[in-house]
């Protein structure tokens, strides 16, 4: 099995404890670090923070270098 299709995790849904439901997510662009990126998870029902999700610098670079492959 490649490991390279589990380096990076968006969420589609999780779980919102104000709507008490497993609800879609979208994702916001919260922080920009010189080494990382912050991104929130907001509840699509009643806009909620449920998570948040760091992206290095490093695994930047690998998906944009992955992607240029393909192309």
């Amino acid at each position: 099995m490649n490991q390279h299709q589990f380096e990076n995790f968006t969420a589609s849904s999780l779980y919102c404890e104000k709507c008490q439901a497993t609800m879609p997510v979208r994702e916001r662009l919260l922080l920009v670090l010189p080494d990382r990126e912050i991104f929130d998870y907001l509840c699509t029902g009643c806009a909620s923070s449920v998570g948040q999700r760091e992206v290095t610098a490093g695994e930047k670079l690998m998906a944009q270098d992955r992607v240029r492959r393909i192309r």
